[in-house]
Order: C-alpha cells, then structure tokens, then sequence
C-alpha cells in the first residue's frame, strides 16, 4: 500500500537552518541510528531512496520494517524514490571504489537530480532538498557539489517549535560525545573477522550472554555447540567487557588457576554510587571471590568480542541526577538483567516518576555505563494501565490491535454453517454434550460426552474447536497468530492469539449453538481400557457450558439424573481410572498453587486474592484432554513419520536435584529420585506434622528442578519420552484458541484422516 507521497508544499515543522519550505533525505547510517526521530510526527516529507532502503533491508530487519511502515503512513508523506532504476540518477560503481562509497556518492547525485527537477517546477516558493547525514566525508562532499547539508542534530536542535525532539536524538560515539573522563575501562572488542577466526580454531567461544538477575557482577554464557550444553561463568565488570544480557558474544576461557565458583551474593546496581567509581567496583569484585572448593569451580572466561547485539526498547525509571540543571541523567531499567543507561534529556523533572522507554546507542570503552536516548513516555508509574503496558513490552507480547489486513480473513456476519461445511463432517448434534471451564470464560476451546453403548462398553468424545477451519496456512491472520504464538492472561484482561470474533464466538464451543469441532471419540470398556479410537471433523451443540463447581454440584447431586448429569458421571469415574492408571506409572503431580484474582466491578481493580480450589471435575478434565493429546501424537506420527509436531519432557540430570534432596534432609526426609516414579512415590510421603506447608514448597521446589518441556519434528529426534506425564509420546491437541501450536497439529491431523487438504 502507497503513502501519500510528498506534499506539494511541504508544511513540516519550522526550521531555523532552512526556513524555506523543503523536503528531507537521509543517507543510510542516518535512518538505521535515528529511526525513532524519523518516526515522529513532527518529521514529514522525506524522501527515501531505494539505495538506503537495500541497505537498511541487508543490515537490520526490524528498522527496515519500521520504516516501511512510515512509508505507508498517509499522514508522514514519505516517500520512496527508485533512483536506482531512474536514467538520471542510476550510477555503475567506479574503479578502486568500495560499494559504501559508491552508495554515498549515488545519495548524493539524487539529491541533486531533485534539487534541479524541483528548480524546474513552476512553484510560488522554491523547494528544496536536505541531505541528512552524520557522515563527516559525506557531508563535506556534499557542501563542496553546492548541496545543503546536516547532521541530524543540527537540523532536530533548528526546530524552533520541537525542543523536545532533541531527547529523542541517538547519541553516536563521536569526539565531542565522549564522557569527559578519558580514562579506558574495558578492553577494545575484537573485530567480528577476528572473532570468527578465533571461534574456528577453538580459541574462543560462542555462546548467548545470560546477565544475573541478583548480581550485576556476574553472568553466564550459554555456549552454543553440539551435545551437552557447556556454561561459562563471568565474574568482575572489565571481564563482563559491556556485554548485555541476550547478546551473542565470543568468550576466552580463563587459565583454570582462575576459575571461580558461582556466588550466591546479591549485590544490585547502587543507585548513590557515582557514575564512573570504579574502586569501589573492584571491592565488590573482591566479596565475590570467596573460597571455594575445587569441586565447586567452574570454567571461568572474559568476553572478548560481540557477534550480535541483541538491545531492544527498554522500559523503565528515570534515576533524576543530584546535580542542579543536570542534562545528564541515568536510566534504570525494568529488567535488573540490564545495566543502567546514560541518557541526556531536558525533561528530567517531568520524566521523574513516569515509567518510560529508552533505547541503547553504543557503549565506550571509558564509560562505565552505555549511552541511549529517550524514546517515549507511558505514563505514570504504579498506574495499572501504564504497569500492564510496562510487562507486555518487557516481555515482548504482541498487544496491537489486530490489523485491517488480518481481520479481513475472517468469516463474515451473520455466519452459519454451508452445505459445503458438512461435506467431511459427522453431523453430532444428538450427542450429549457439555463443557467445564473456569467461572467467565468465554474462550471455551474443549466439551465432552460420555454415553453407554449396547454392548455395555461406554463411547467417549472430547470435541476441540476447529480454528483451523478458519485460519488457513499462510495467510496474514495465520502469520499474526503464529507470531503470537498463545494467548496471555493477564489478571484483568487476556490477549488474545486470534481475533475476539473466533476466540469468544465462532470458535468458543458455547451452549446452544451450532459449531465446528474436530473430534477424538473412544470406545472404553467400564475400566478405562480403550478398545477403538477415531478422529472426525464434526459438527457440535453443546448442551451446557458449566463451571467446575456446577458440574461438581451435578455429580454429588442424589436427585439429579438428567443426560448432562449422567454424562459428567461417567467421564468422572472413567477419569479417576485413568488418573490412578497414570500415577501408578510414574506421572508426577507438582501444580503449584494457582490463584484467582477478585475484580472491583466498576473499577476493575483486582481487590482480593485467592487460592483456587481444585475440584474432581477440574482433574476429569485435565484426564481427558491429557487422553486426546496423547492419541493423536499416536495418529499423527503413525501417519508423519518424520514431520509429527511432538512435545516432550526430558528428564532431569541428577544433579537438578541436589537442592531439592538438600532441603527435605533439612527437614529429615528422604526423597528419591532416581526415577520419575521414585521421586513421586517420595513427594506423597514427604509431610511433616508439625509444618503441614512443607509438602506444597517440596513439591514448588521439585518443578524449580525439571527441565523445560519443549516442542520437536518426530524426524528430528528419537527420545519422544514425556518424563511429567510419564507418557512415551505426547503432543498439544486441545487448546487451539489459544496456542498456535495446536493448530499445526489440528491441520495435521486433518490431512491424516483425509478431512483436509492442508
């Protein structure tokens, strides 16, 4: 989609540099570093060459998606010129020049094709074209061939009306930026050729930078490689040499007399501590080096280079400085992973107390902190809006309203279903069935059924939503639910991974309407044993959407006998065999404790919080989606040998558990753990009279010690094995609303029974 192009007389904001009206271009450098100026209101009328573009587009996916969508804003009338494809402006690179320089030349020659194709239009006022660069030998061959040019700075400081814009400035490592104190802290970074070399020949490692939550003086690095994944610890300020947390960095191991061993101590940022006391860093360096065993050493290095930097937006305080009229002040951010940032600014005092967005810069080698800039406010700090605001962005949550592009693929209203919908479809209307979730969800993803069959056995059916009817592969809602990846649930809200239209309607299973399901129906004996199990795309009408306790009220009812009941009944006693069935063969049982939050009616505001109370019918549940997720890896990877989309859970290396067994011998217990039964058979005997709390902590600190659960391509691995569920094969069926994971699996299944052709 186009912009709106220039404006014929362009009306930006006032300029005291050029206060004819004009038009802007920036060169390369100037768009990747100072995007957050370009897009600001204030900036309009820019004309972006196709040369910058390709090269924003090599070197920074994000910024070159950024600016496209500046380009698309009506509003900012930039516009995109293909001088590259245009006879007067096209230029072939010359002998003995480098393509950097050949670019710059070519920003040039279009700067001056516009200025002259601009001479020519018959305007009341001459326009004029700007060339924005930071690039000192740019510039000045610029001003030589008689063109107007800037640095950003000095055309964002001539906005007579923008002041503010100026905080928004990124600060670039040039001479006069440099912090007064010439002294060098940290050591020079290897350049990436070096780097790679050294990586090569085993000289040095590759690895992801994990900073320490509770000690800015110590962080990990995650090496990557084959096999066992090896961690290397860095301890001290100049051994950490500004890498920050997420980076991708190359490590030296540190000869073995110089090992050390994790430390325990917390030691934060401190807020009074001058910007550059770097002794008093060293003594601190110094309580960490405490004397540990041999055993307890760990391999130590020093970062030598980054191969990629991983900085992103970083939310957090304005830490004001003491000094009176200051321009200079810190910013402490959100996450305690990432160091505080030097940013100047003139609005520290309003800033104060506001939970604000700063970017990283650079980070010399003589300031103890990095360099950044403001980006933008969100408003007052303890507010809820700004807070929640605050942990979608700290944890990269996808929170935009869903765009025009994507919801153009939903169904239109009012929706039903087509003959064509029943095409590959088993009309289940009849059935019985029901659904149990929590108290207000409208994301209902699962029902059941339970009925008895002539020959005395039962017929079992848990029926999922069909989202895959409605997001076909490839397309922009199938794109935006994959980014999303889930849903999150925050405690007043959730945000969604599909639009609200198939998340609360067309695809919530609701009582009384019709709707699509892909079904997973079982014949049981009376003991849980399962005889046939079939997959069908279906057609539902639920009969009732209950809450846990509802449903727990119809099966303890003794004058209730009506179908519903009935149904719930049957799945109930069938859930308890097969729960029984599982724990017998190792499943462990660790769910920490989960809570519900009390809203204020009117305000919203959570006002009370409270434990939830787990009930049968919340286990009758878990038992039977835990069933379907399990038959269908069965089926899909029957059918996809090699591309199933599978999850498992690794177990844990023994030593995992050293804090778990450390604890309950504290406490004069035994646990077990050398298999996943063992260690389930000791948690249930873990209690201690006189500390009743004791077994729930055992059971918290027991998850603290599992490894993540991960998703996997069948053909990728040959250790399927679930070690929480103690089941060899497992996948993720049941919630599709609300996990992009489950559609895969859905169209996966479809093709496997012939229900689609996805």
């Amino acid at each position: 989609v186009p912009g709106a192009g220039l404006e014929a007389q362009p009306s930006g904001a006032a300029s005291s540099l050029c206060p004819e009206p004009h038009y802007l271009l920036p060169d390369t450098n100037l768009l990747l570093h100072q995007i957050d100026i370009l897009e600001d209101p204030v900036i309009r009328n820019v004309i972006i060459l196709q040369t910058v573009l390709q090269e924003v587009r090599h070197r920074s996916a994000p910024v070159y998606k950024r600016i496209k969508d500046v380009i698309t804003n009506k509003e900012k009338h930039f516009y995109a010129f293909t001088n590259e494809h245009h006879k007067d402006t096209y230029i072939e690179q010359e002998q003995g020049e480098n393509s950097n320089d050949r670019n710059d030349r070519a920003i040039r020659v279009a700067v001056k094709w516009y200025n002259e194709h601009l001479q020519g239009l018959q305007t009341e006022e001459k326009i004029r074209v700007i060339l924005l660069t930071n690039d000192r030998k740019n510039k000045e061959r610029a001003v030589e061939e008689g063109i107007t040019a800037y640095t950003c700075e000095e055309y964002i400081k001539s906005l007579i009306a923008n002041p503010e814009l100026v905080d928004r400035l990124a600060s670039l490592n040039d001479e006069g930026n440099e912090i007064e104190t010439g002294r060098i802290i940290f050591s020079e970074h290897l350049p990436l050729s070096k780097l790679q070399q050294g990586i090569k020949s085993n000289l040095y490692l590759q690895g992801t930078f994990r900073a320490n939550r509770d000690n800015y003086l110590e962080a990990t690095v995650w090496v990557h490689g084959d096999g066992e994944q090896k961690e290397v610890i860095i301890q001290g300020l100049r051994n950490l040499n500004r890498a920050v947390h997420e980076d991708i960095v190359a490590v030296e191991l540190l000869p073995k007399n110089a090992w050390v061993a994790p430390s325990f101590v917390v030691l934060h940022d401190d807020e009074n501590q001058t910007e550059d006391d770097v002794e008093q860093e060293e003594e601190k360096e110094n309580s960490l080096k405490s004397s540990a065993s041999n055993s307890m050493l760990r391999p130590t290095g020093r970062v030598v280079g980054i191969i990629k930097r991983n900085w992103r937006p970083f939310c957090g305080m304005l830490s004001k400085s003491q000094i009176k009229e200051a321009r200079r002040h810190l910013f402490t951010p959100a996450d305690r992973r990432i160091p505080r940032i030097r940013i100047e600014t003139r609005q520290a005092s309003t800033l104060e107390g506001q939970r604000i967005i700063v970017a990283i810069d650079g980070w010399p080698r003589n300031s103890r902190y990095p360099n950044g800039h403001f980006v933008k406010n969100l408003g007052a700090a303890g507010d809820k809006e700004t807070e929640t605001e605050v942990l979608l962005l700290e944890h990269d949550v996808p929170h935009q309203p869903f765009s025009q592009a994507v919801l153009s693929f939903l169904p239109q209203m009012p929706w039903s279903i087509t003959k064509q919908d029943m095409k590959c479809r088993e009309d289940l209307r009849h059935l019985c069935v029901c659904s149990v979730d929590p108290p207000g969800c409208t994301d209902i993803d699962d029902a059941l059924h339970c009925r008895e069959l002539e020959n005395g056995n039962l017929e079992v059916g848990v029926h999922i939503a069909d989202v895959s009817h409605f997001i076909r592969p490839g397309n922009a809602l199938d794109q935006e639910s994959a980014k999303r990846g889930t849903t999150v649930y925050l405690c007043e809200k959730r945000i969604d991974m599909v639009p609200e239209l198939l998340s609360s309607n067309l695809c919530s299973l609701r009582s009384n309407v019709d709707r699509l399901a892909f079904s997973c129906i079982w014949e049981m004996t009376p003991n849980a044993e399962i005889l046939k199990t079939r997959f069908t795309k279906s057609i539902i009408n639920s009969k009732a959407s209950l809450t846990y306790a509802e449903a727990q009220m119809k099966i303890d009812s003794t004058n209730m006998n009506d179908d519903i009941t009935t149904s719930l009944r049957g799945l109930n006693r069938l859930a308890k065999i097969l729960k029984k069935r599982r724990i017998d063969n190792g499943a462990l049982t660790l769910s920490s404790p989960e809570v519900r939050f009390h809203m204020d009616s009117e305000t919203h505001d959570p006002i009370d919080l409270q434990t939830k109370e787990l009930k049968e019918t919340n286990s009758m549940v878990e038992e039977f989606m835990l069933l379907a997720n399990v038959s269908v890896a069965q089926k899909i990877y029957e059918e996809f040998s090699e591309h199933a989309l599978l999850r498992k859970h690794p177990a844990p290396p023994p030593s995992n558990y050293d804090i778990l067994v450390k604890a309950a011998k504290s406490k004069g217990l035994e646990i077990k753990t050398d298999s996943a039964k063992a260690l389930a058979d000791s948690l249930d005997c873990a209690e201690s009279p006189s500390f009743p709390y004791l077994n729930t902590l055992l059971r918290i600190l027991a998850t603290r010690c599992m490894m993540q659960a991960v998703y996997f391509c069948s053909g990728m691995d040959n250790d399927f094995h679930h070690y929480g569920l103690a089941s060899p094969i497992y996948t993720h069926f049941t919630s599709p609303i609300r996990r992009y994971a489950d559609i895969i699996v859905h169209r996966l299944l479809a093709v496997a029974i012939g229900a689609d052709c996805t």
